[in-house]
C-alpha cells in the first residue's frame, strides 16, 4: 500500500527520500527534460514527461500505474523570495497539483513548496480543492535544519488524506525534530576544506560569507564567484580572504543528494537543478513521519 508517484519531481530528491524512508516510487513526472535525465541516470522508477498544467490528461497518464500515495512540490518561483513575489503561472500549478489529486483521489498526498506559499492565493483555492475532496490535512512548515539537512531551508508541507483529521500528521512531525540544527562541518565532516564560504546574496544589505559550523543558507539555483567589488557586511563570519564559493558538489551534498549522484549538463542547468531540488533528507523526515503515523 505505499506504491508513490512523484509530481514536478525535477532530479527526483523528494522521491529519492521516500524511497530511502521504505516507499516504493514506481514513476516520475517532469516538463525540464534536463532535470529528467538526471532523474532518470540515478534512480530506477520511469520518468515521464509531461505537462502537469493539462490536468486530466495527466491524470489519465497518472492512473495508469494505479498509486495510492502521490507525491509532489509544483514550481515555486512565483512564490519565491528570490522571486519577484507574484503570482503568476506557475502559481496555478498548485491548483493543477490539487485537481490532479482529486481527479485520482490516492489515499495520501504530500505537497511541498516554500514558506509563503501557505499564504498565497493559489494556495487557499488549492486547499479547498483537497477539502472539497474530503482530504484531512496537515499544514506544517519546516527548518530543514532540523531535519536532518546542514541547510536553514524553510518549506511548507500540506500532507493529505482520506478518512483523517485535519492535523493527522503533525505530532509525528514535531516529535522528530532534531533538539539543535544541523551544521555544514557536523554533517560534510572531511568533505569540505574551507571553514568560510561565499554565498551570493540577494542584494547587499545581506550577509554573504558563511562559517561550516553553522547550517547553510538555503541553497539557491545560482552558484556565482566572489564579485571583485563585493562590500563586506557586518554580519559575515570572516573577511572575504578566509571565504571560497562552494564547488557545485558541496551544493549537491548541502542538499543532502548521496556522493555518489550523478550530474549531467552545463553548469547553469546544474546548478539550477540542485537549488530547485528538495533536499532528499528533508523528503525522508516526511516519508518516515508518515510511515511512523500509520503503523
Amino acid at each position: 500500500m505505499n506504491k508513490v508517484v512523484d509530481l514536478f519531481a525535477g532530479v527526483g530528491g523528494l522521491g529519492l527520500g521516500f524511497e530511502q524512508a521504505g516507499f516504493d516510487v514506481i514513476a516520475a513526472y517532469d516538463i525540464w527534460a534536463k532535470a529528467s535525465a538526471v532523474h532518470d541516470r540515478n534512480l530506477r522508477h520511469p520518468v515521464y514527461l509531461l505537462d502537469l498544467s493539462n490536468e486530466k490528461s495527466a491524470a489519465r497518464h497518472i492512473a495508469q500505474h494505479s498509486p495510492n500515495i502521490i507525491i509532489g512540490g509544483p514550481p515555486c518561483q512565483d512564490f519565491s523570495s528570490a522571486g519577484k513575489r507574484k503570482e503568476r503561472k506557475n502559481a496555478d500549478l498548485t491548483q493543477s497539483f490539487a485537481r490532479i489529486i482529486t481527479l485520482i483521489k490516492p489515499m495520501l498526498f504530500v505537497m511541498e513548496n516554500v514558506e509563503r506559499a501557505r499564504n498565497s492565493m493559489s494556495y487557499a483555492r488549492a486547499r479547498k480543492v483537497f477539502k472539497g475532496s474530503d482530504y484531512g490535512l496537515t499544514e506544517v512548515v519546516l527548518d530543514a535544519s532540523y531535519c536532518g539537512v546542514p541547510q536553514r531551508r524553510k518549506r511548507f508541507f500540506c500532507v493529505g488524506a482520506q478518512n483523517l483529521p485535519d492535523g493527522a500528521f503533525a505530532a509525528h512531525l514535531a516529535g522528530m525534530l532534531a533538539s539543535q540544527p544541523l551544521t555544514v562541518a557536523d554533517y560534510m565532516k572531511d568533505e569540505i576544506d574551507t571553514q568560510f564560504y561565499y554565498r551570493h546574496p540577494r542584494n547587499y544589505s545581506r550577509r554573504a560569507i558563511y562559517s561550516t559550523n553553522e547550517p547553510s543558507a538555503t541553497i539557491r539555483g545560482v552558484n556565482r564567484p566572489i564579485p571583485p567589488n563585493y562590500p563586506g557586511h557586518p554580519g559575515d563570519a570572516a573577511p572575504i580572504d578566509k571565504a571560497r564559493p562552494l564547488t557545485t558538489q558541496e551544493r549537491s551534498r548541502i542538499q543532502t543528494f548521496p556522493t555518489s549522484w550523478k550530474w549531467h549538463g552545463n553548469k547553469t542547468d546544474v546548478e539550477q537543478m540542485i537549488g530547485n531540488a528538495v533536499p532528499v533528507e528533508l523528503g525522508g523526515f516526511v516519508a518516515r513521519a508518515i510511515m511512523q503515523a500509520r503503523q
